[in-house]
């Protein structure tokens, strides 16, 4: 399985996190009185939005790892989890947007599937 590369940032911009946990419920609703819930599944898919900036060469970096190593976003891959401190099997969800800072710097969002 492919690794986050380490010469790519560790750590999200904290003004840029989200994290949403996996939502594996099924609500039904009552002819009267609350609704019932129950589990749809065992394990579902959690979700990362998160933002980075980062350098022209940090970017190509990024681009390679995705386009290469991922077969541009299709293959699952270690990520370090910025809240568990631990590594996490992720996927992207759609591919990375850059949004130029200036001429070296660049701010990098990406949205990640964290697999069960």
């Amino acid at each position: 399985m492919p690794i986050w590369p380490e010469t790519l940032p560790q750590s999200p911009l904290s003004d840029g996190m989200i994290e949403t946990p996996a939502d594996v419920l099924v609500r039904t609703n009552m002819d009267t009185g609350p609704a019932k819930f129950r589990p749809r599944t065992s394990a579902g898919v959690g979700r990362l939005a998160l933002s980075y900036i980062m350098s022209r060469a940090e970017v190509e970096t990024l681009s390679d790892f995705f386009n290469d190593d991922l077969l541009w976003g299709a293959l699952s891959f270690s990520f370090p989890h910025p809240r568990l401190e631990e590594p996490v099997d992720c996927r992207f969800k759609q591919p990375p947007r850059y949004a130029p800072i200036n001429g070296e710097f660049f701010r990098v969002s990406m949205e990640l599937e964290v697999m069960p």
